[in-house]
Formats: structure tokens, sequence, C-alpha cells
């Protein structure tokens, strides 16, 4: 788990769609590298070919979307377990423009993680950092603050998980503009998930309140 599983991960699902998701996989095509195919129906346009290698404290990924204007993302990462920095950009075919830049680095301890990144092109700077107090409960917290370089505007996010029992997971997410978020997601079966999530936000006059609820099937 990590700062971002905390902070965003669920929050908040908005709409249901139905849709079917296949990805085909040929694993070590050759030594370290794997290549995957997927797409959505009835989204024909969601299709996409994965390219990912690694070897040592190297890895390398590539995506490209099956489209006649396709996007094509690169990300690059080296490092060890405990510290890492990586690097991606998106470049559209259609323009021939870079359409983003990210880079970062991140540092792993067993039991917190600490991650510094430059995001937007180069216009702002994120910090996050996450911290397990409690493996067995899942008791953890996390918090991300935000700096954009442009405007000089400073935002934060707080969150905390906890496991209620083995199947039963509770999400809480508070920001520094008021907004609050809730989610409770049940392991039913193994890896079928039904997740409720709530959200406030008091700058939102007419429907400050916002709930969600999706279900994962998994064979």
């Amino acid at each position: 788990m990590s700062a971002v599983d905390i902070l965003y991960l669920c929050f908040l699902l908005e709409s249901c769609l139905l849709q079917v998701s296949t990805t085909v996989t040929v694993d070590e095509a050759l030594t370290g590298l794997k290549t995957s195919f997927s797409f959505r129906v009835p989204d024909h346009k969601s299709g996409k070919l994965d390219l990912q290698y690694a070897h040592d404290r190297v890895a390398l990924n590539s995506a490209i979307g099956l489209a006649s204007t396709p996007l094509v993302e690169l990300t690059a990462t080296i490092g060890t377990s405990e510290l890492s920095v990586g690097a991606e950009v998106g470049f559209d075919s259609t323009s021939a423009s870079v359409t983003k830049y990210n880079s970062g680095i991140i540092y792993n301890k067993p039991d917190f993680s600490a991650t510094l990144l430059l995001a937007d092109k180069g216009g702002t700077l994120k910090a996050s950092y996450f911290h397990l107090f409690n493996p067995a409960s899942g008791a953890a917290v996390a918090a991300e603050v935000t700096h954009k370089l442009k405007t000089k505007e400073n935002y934060f996010t707080i969150g905390s998980s906890h496991a209620l029992d083995s199947a039963t997971l509770l999400k809480t997410r508070f920001s520094n503009s008021g907004k609050v978020g809730l989610l409770c997601q049940h392991e039913w079966r193994p890896k079928s998930l039904v997740t409720l999530s709530a959200e406030y936000d008091p700058k939102v006059v007419r429907s400050p309140s916002r709930f969600g609820v999706a279900v994962s099937l998994k064979p």
C-alpha cells in the first residue's frame, strides 16, 4: 500500500459502466521482456500495447495506443527496493507534441515510504508520506502536499486506512478545502469486491454530497 492507495484509490465512484476488459500477456518473449495487449468492450478505441522490460535495477515501460492517432507513453525507473528515481513522457503522434512529462524519487521502507514528484510538465511539486502503524490491522496514515510553482498555491490532503476485519477495509480522506471522503470496501469472496464511497464538498452549493457504489467480480 502507498499514500496514493489511501488518498485516491476508489475515491469517488461517480458512475457505473458496463464494460468487458480483456488482456493477453506474453511473458519472457525475450529475457526480462513482457508484452501485453488489452482492450475494453464496447470502447473500440481502448486497444493498447504494453512493453515492459525489467533487469536488475532498471525497469522500462512503453504503452502505445492502438488507434489511428496513437498516444505513446514511455516510463523509466532506476534504483533499488529502497531508493529509486524515475521519469515518464507522453507523446501525441497527431500533433507531434509532448502531452506530459513527470519525474520523481521514492524512498521505501517496510513500514513507511516518502515520495517527491515533479509533475504537470514541471508546474507542480508534490510530496507524499505513508506510514503503516500496525501491519496486523492494516492501520495506516498518509499525507500529500501540493505546491503550484506558477501560482504559488498550496494544497494538502490527509487520509487513513484501517481493516475492520480480514475482509473489510475502511478509508477516510480530508483536504484543506474542507472536502471529506469515506470509503468502505468488502471482499465478499476471493478477488470480488463491493465498494461504497461518500464525499462531502462544502464548496459545492447545489449538491455538496455524493455517493458511489461499485462491484468488482473476478473468477
